[in-house]
C-alpha cells in the first residue's frame, strides 16, 4: 500500500469514528456511572480541616508522646457510636452461615448430590454444580479457575436461597446432621444440656495489599502478588476477657451474657482484637458493595479503622485546644453530672451511674454528633504506637502503621480508666492480638467527591 492510500484510509477511519460517537470530535472525557455521595447508615460526616493534634496543656503524666503539632485531615464519615454487639453479631452470623453453607456444599459434592435431589443436603449444593445453568462467564471461570485454591472449592458459588435449619428436629438428612455436628464443640464438652459453637471453626478470610511496601519497591522487579497478604481471622469475641482482665474479681455474668444476651445488643462490643476489628471493616465493605453491585451502582470506599489523627480530630468535634470532647477541662457539667462513663473515684466505678459499659448512644454527643468519644470503651485505631511518631509524621493525613509493630494505639479511655485517659490527646496502646473487656472500635469511610472542609462550612 502506497503512502497516499494509507493517508486516505486513515482519514476515512477518523471520520467514521468521529461521526458515530456523538462528541463532534471534541475531547469530552469518558463518562462513567454518576456518583452521588451517600452517608452510610449510622455514620456522621466529619468535615476535613486543620487542627492542633496533641497536648495543648502540660503533660501531667509526663509521658511526652503527644507534642502539639498542626496537621490537616481530609473529610470522612465516622460511626456515630462504637460498633455494638448487635452490629458485630451481623458479621459473626454472616461468617457462621457462610461457613456452614460451604461445608454443606462440599459434602454434597463429595457424595454426588445436587439441587435436583430435593429434600437432601443436595439443596445446599454449589450453584455451579449444574453446568447447564451457567452463564458464559460463569462457565469460563469454572473451566479455567475452579479447583486452583488450596481446598479446590475456592470461587464456587453457594446457594443462599435456602435457609439453614438450626433446630435438630428440622435436619433434612444424615449428611446435614453430620455437618452441623462438626460445627459444635463435642458433646463431652457441653454442660447444662447446651452445646455451643466451636468458635475456632468460624474464620473470615480476606486479602489485602501492602500499598506502602509496594510503592517503595515499585522499581525493584517485584510482582503485584509479592505484596498481597491473606489473613484468616477467628471472628467471635473473646468473652473470657471479662475474667482474665480482673484477677480475684467476680465477673462471670458479663462473661456469660454480655455478647450473647439481647439485653446487651445496643452496648459496645468488646473482647475483639485489632485484627478482628480490621476483619470486620473488610467484611462491611464486602457486604455493602455486594448490594451496590446488585443494583449496578458504583462501589463505595472501603470501611476501615480511623487513623490516630482522624480519631482525635473527630473527638474534638471542632473545638480547638479542648481537653475533652465536650470542651473541658472538667468531667462534670454545671448540674454536677458526669459527662462520660469512666472511673471517677478510687475503687468507685459506679459514681457516674454505670458499673461497666453503657449503651453506645449514651451521654451527650459532641459537636460532630459522635457519642462516647471519651469513656465507655477505648477504641482501636489504625496506628502503631511509637512515642516519637508525632515528631516525624506527615502534616497532611498523618498516619503511622508499621506492619511489624504489634503495639496498636487505642484512644478515648474506658469505663475502667481514670480521667487522664479520657482526654482527646491522651495515647495508649495494646497488642494487636489482645482482646480486652474495655476495648472496642468504630469505623470510618473516606468521603469521595468535592471535598467538604470545616473552613468551607464557616
Amino acid at each position: 500500500m502506497d503512502m497516499k492510500k494509507l493517508i486516505l484510509l486513515t482519514a476515512i477511519l477518523a471520520v467514521l469514528t468521529s461521526c458515530g460517537s456523538g462528541d463532534r470530535g471534541q475531547l469530552v472525557g469518558v463518562k462513567g456511572k454518576k456518583w452521588h455521595p451517600e452517608k452510610p447508615f449510622g455514620m456522621e460526616l466529619v468535615p476535613g480541616g486543620a487542627f492542633i493534634m496533641g497536648k495543648a496543656d502540660d503533660d501531667l503524666a509526663g509521658v511526652h508522646d503527644a507534642p502539639a503539632k498542626t496537621v490537616t485531615v481530609r473529610s470522612y464519615y465516622m460511626d456515630a457510636t462504637e460498633i455494638t454487639n448487635s452490629e458485630y453479631k451481623q458479621f459473626v452470623n454472616w461468617v457462621r452461615d457462610s461457613t456452614i453453607r460451604t461445608r454443606m456444599a462440599i459434602l454434597a459434592d463429595e457424595v454426588g448430590l445436587t439441587q435436583a435431589d430435593a429434600g437432601t443436603i443436595g439443596d445446599f449444593a454449589f450453584v455451579d454444580a449444574d453446568p447447564a445453568d451457567m452463564s458464559v462467564y460463569e462457565k469460563y471461570m469454572y473451566d479455567n479457575y475452579s479447583g486452583l485454591g488450596p481446598t479446590g472449592y475456592e470461587g464456587r458459588k453457594l446457594n443462599k436461597d435456602i435457609d439453614i435449619e438450626f433446630d435438630t428436629a428440622g435436619y433434612i438428612d444424615e449428611y446435614y446432621a453430620e455437618v452441623m455436628d462438626t460445627m459444635y464443640l463435642p458433646i463431652e464438652e457441653s454442660y447444662n444440656g447446651q452445646r455451643t459453637w466451636d468458635v475456632k471453626k468460624f474464620k473470615f478470610q480476606y486479602t489485602y495489599m501492602d500499598i506502602e511496601k509496594a510503592a517503595k519497591m515499585s522499581n525493584k522487579g517485584k510482582k503485584r502478588s509479592d505484596f498481597l497478604i491473606t489473613e484468616a481471622v477467628e471472628i467471635y469475641p473473646d468473652t473470657t476477657a471479662w475474667i482474665r482482665d480482673f484477677a480475684y474479681s467476680y465477673n462471670e455474668p458479663m462473661h456469660n451474657d454480655y455478647f450473647w444476651h439481647a439485653a446487651y445488643d445496643d452496648y459496645p462490643v468488646v473482647g475483639v482484637t485489632w485484627k478482628q476489628a480490621n476483619a470486620f471493616c473488610e467484611w462491611r465493605t464486602l457486604y455493602h458493595n455486594a448490594y451496590r453491585k446488585s443494583t449496578k451502582k458504583h462501589n463505595v470506599a472501603k470501611y476501615r479503622l480511623p487513623s490516630e489523627a482522624e480519631w482525635e480530630y473527630a473527638a474534638r468535634g471542632g473545638l480547638q485546644a479542648a481537653t475533652f470532647p465536650w470542651g473541658g477541662p472538667y468531667t462534670k457539667n454545671d448540674r454536677g453530672c458526669f459527662m462520660a462513663n469512666f472511673k471517677p473515684l478510687r475503687g468507685d466505678y459506679a459514681a457516674d451511674q454505670a458499673l461497666y459499659t453503657v449503651e453506645a448512644k449514651s451521654y451527650e454527643a459532641n459537636d460532630y454528633n459522635l457519642y462516647n468519644m471519651a469513656g465507655n470503651v477505648s477504641e482501636w485505631v489504625h496506628a502503631s504506637y511509637d512515642p516519637s511518631s508525632y515528631e516525624f509524621v506527615s502534616s497532611i493525613n498523618p498516619s503511622v502503621n508499621d506492619i511489624n509493630n504489634n503495639r496498636k494505639v487505642v484512644r478515648g479511655g474506658s469505663w475502667k480508666d481514670v480521667a487522664y485517659y479520657l482526654q482527646v490527646s491522651s495515647r495508649d496502646y495494646e497488642y494487636a492480638d489482645s482482646a480486652r473487656s474495655y476495648i472496642g472500635f468504630r469505623t470510618v469511610q473516606d468521603y469521595l467527591g468535592t471535598d467538604i472542609t470545616l473552613n468551607g462550612l464557616n
